[in-house]
């Protein structure tokens, strides 16, 4: 009681207290005034971007007008206008279906969106034709000279943007805008002498390579790019000598920039997604073949043994996901001492060299393999080219059919799975290129951002965002790729925004602000 009447004399005497001054202190908080924004020692008011699809902003499987208005250079060049920095043109494609036309026939197909038609979602392309023509050259210059498709030394090629050259050595999406037939990206964007650039390129000189499974070939020691494949992985020697060239030219009047290195792209989702055992026992239309599988391999299983390599024996489990068949290029073609075997068994000629073709280099698939993204439609389903094959072997056509399932009794393709042996591969490759790629920066001094350590970053823990989500590289929920599992959403765009800009404020002494990646969508919602 002696406390609460304590607390009534203290009130009270506040009270009066107040009632007694006329004057009302006010306790509403002072604004903070607000930042002012500078670019420190770089330049904002003329910025170009370099780079392939990473800096056109291409998402979905396709360019569009959404995509490249959430480009991380449009990102980047609105923060550069906080501080000074100008005008930034894109050559946007007609509509946001993303399809190219030449001459009015289709070249390349829409944006993918998620269909629950099925039950599921199921990226498939948006319906309608995308009304972007090639030959309809527009007028620039563009601030964003990113080309999807580009590899490092076609920023340096001439006629990679002549409409003529479509199919072989031109590129359609540098068609729509290259100032001349015979000009290149880098000279297009060198003649609007930039005062800042940025610029990201190499990933493609890896990426078509793991993409096809790693059917392509590394060009190492090659310095002849006109002589590689599209899934080739180019010499590090020409990768280097083509960014060199690029920044060269474009520090050649003073311009400050910054460049990434390359993600590790076995770590996309485009490969992370399919699981090597996606074989179900429960799913009707595969459990109640395993008996009759495992049967049928019985024989196969014992000349495997019989040859020293038990590790290919092809086994299904009847209590748990079982692995696919695949086709391991790496493994000794032992199709002659199957079909020996067999025979010696007493198995007839025809079927023991059928057998001998189709499992010489097979085995099932394990935790080291990784299956492409596009393997999703593939597995479990009648391969026709298969089918046709072994019908040419003499096989009715029951028995080729049976014979033909992709990932169950036929190995699946090379370009499906991309084993251990090509994994270090590409991953060395990709370490040879942001050695180079880092090398460089530090030679022209300009920024650095290590986009390959942000990606790994995640794809581990992720990025919690100021609401308490979090973005991750999971295909389809996690927002920060879109649906073709190789290239980010426009939310993952923003937070290498971020990274950018961080890079930048570091070097230049600029306080750009963040990118909100709350402000860009993980995921179109058709």
């Amino acid at each position: 009681m002696k406390k609460f009447l304590a607390l009534l004399s203290m009130f009270g005497l506040i009270f009066v207290s107040c009632s007694d001054d006329d004057t009302v202190t006010d306790t509403t908080p002072t604004p903070p005034d607000p930042i002012t924004f500078t670019s420190g020692s770089a330049d904002f008011s003329k910025y170009v971007s370099i780079g392939n699809s990473l800096t056109a902003g291409f998402s979905d499987a396709a360019l569009f007008q959404s995509g490249q208005a959430a480009s991380f250079p449009n990102m980047l060049a609105s923060n550069f206008a906080l501080a000074g920095g100008g005008e930034f043109n894109i050559p946007f494609m007609a509509d946001d279906l993303g399809g190219l036309t030449l001459g009015g026939t289709p070249i390349s197909g829409n944006r993918l969106i998620l269909s629950f038609t099925s039950g599921s979602p199921t990226p498939v392309p948006v319906s309608g034709q995308g009304a972007t023509e090639v030959s309809n050259v527009l007028s620039g210059p563009f601030n964003n000279m990113g080309v999807p498709g580009a590899k490092s030394y076609h920023l340096l090629a001439p006629g990679y943007g002549s409409v003529a050259g479509v199919g072989s050595t031109a590129n359609p999406y540098y068609v729509r805008f290259a100032s001349a037939p015979d000009a290149t990206i880098l000279g297009d964007a060198a003649a609007q002498n930039a005062t800042f650039f940025s610029l990201w390129i190499g990933n493609n000189d890896v990426l078509g390579y793991v993409t096809a499974g790693g059917a392509g070939v590394d060009q190492a020691g090659n310095i002849d790019p006109s002589t590689y494949g599209g899934s080739d992985i180019s010499d590090v020697n020409v990768v280097a000598g083509s960014i060199n060239g690029v920044l060269q030219a474009m520090t050649a009047n003073g311009a400050e920039g910054v460049i990434a290195n390359i993600p590790n792209v076995t770590t996309i989702p485009f490969l992370t997604t399919v699981p090597y055992n996606p074989l179900d026992p429960t799913n009707p239309a595969f459990g109640p073949q395993i008996p009759v599988l495992n049967a049928q391999f019985a024989g196969l299983n014992a000349v495997f043994t019989a040859l020293g390599v038990p590790e290919r024996q092809i086994v299904f489990a009847t209590d748990a996901a079982s692995a696919v068949i695949i086709k391991d290029e790496n493994l000794t073609d032992l199709s002659a001492q199957i079909t020996g075997a067999l025979q010696m068994f007493g198995v007839d000629a025809a079927t023991a060299t059928v057998t001998g073709f189709v499992y010489g280099q097979a085995r099932q698939a394990n935790e080291n393999d990784l299956l492409t993204l596009t393997s999703i439609g593939e597995i479990a389903q009648l391969n026709e080219e298969a089918f046709a094959t072994l019908q040419g072997l003499g096989l009715p056509p029951e028995s080729a059919g049976q014979l033909a399932i992709n990932g169950v009794t036929w190995p699946l393709d090379d370009q499906l799975v991309l084993t251990p042996e090509e994994q270090e591969i590409a991953n060395n490759a990709v370490i040879a290129f942001n050695q180079t790629i880092e090398a460089l920066a530090t030679q022209y001094d300009i920024a650095f951002v290590d986009a390959n350590a942000l990606l790994v970053e995640l794809g581990t823990s992720g990025f919690t965002l100021a609401d308490g989500s979090v973005v991750t590289s999971t295909f389809g929920t996690g927002g920060g790729f879109s649906l073709d599992g190789v290239h980010p959403s426009p939310r993952g765009y923003a937070i290498l925004a971020t990274a950018f800009t961080e890079a930048i404020n570091a070097k230049y002494g600029s306080n750009l602000p963040p990118v909100n990646p709350l402000n860009f969508t993980g995921l179109y919602i058709n």
